[in-house]
């Protein structure tokens, strides 16, 4: 039964990786045990701590870029929120802005109504004026015949029956 081990070409990453796999290739297979192996060890376990500095170095750069990313998920958070705080204001403001303009406008129509109903009182006043204006003048016209026909000098003569009127002068 022989290991396999994962060279560079089969692993894809980002990183260079190179050092972390070459000391597991040259430790060769599992239990081989065999007193050439020792002088392979001091090599191996510097290449341990070296590849242990390398997922250091490694782990680190993911501990940085994971608190990057919360710093910048955190910042999200905060602009998204500052955002909806304005649009809530907005709203709000917006909300009083109705309030004032619809009780504006109930105000106009409220004069408008009353306008309207004084117009429609006004015209009737005036219908009823202007008739009383026309039978006045009917009366005072009539008074007038009845004075100017009252001195005409033909109605104090008596009639004489069958006889012709005197002509009229014009």
């Amino acid at each position: 039964m022989s290991s396999t081990v994962p060279t560079m070409e089969s692993l894809e990453c980002d990183w260079d990786c190179s050092q972390l796999f070459s000391t597991i290739q040259s430790v060769g297979p599992a239990g081989s045990g065999s007193a050439s192996s020792e002088p392979n060890q001091t090599h191996s376990n510097s290449g341990l701590d070296e590849s242990n500095l390398k997922l250091s170095i490694i782990e680190e750069r993911k501990r940085r870029r994971m608190m990057s990313n919360r710093e910048s998920a955190r910042r999200s958070r905060m602009r998204k929120q500052k955002h909806l705080e304005n649009l809530r204001n907005l709203v709000n403001q917006l909300r009083i802005e109705n309030r004032e303009l619809t009780s504006r406008l109930r105000l106009l129509l409220y004069h408008c109504h009353r306008v309207r109903t004084d117009n429609d009182s006004l015209r009737s006043e005036y219908t009823v004026l202007r008739q009383k204006f026309s039978d006045m003048q009917q009366i005072l016209l009539f008074k007038q015949l009845q004075q100017f026909s009252s001195t005409w000098p033909y109605n104090n003569v008596p009639v004489m029956s069958e006889q012709t009127p005197p002509p009229l002068i014009i």
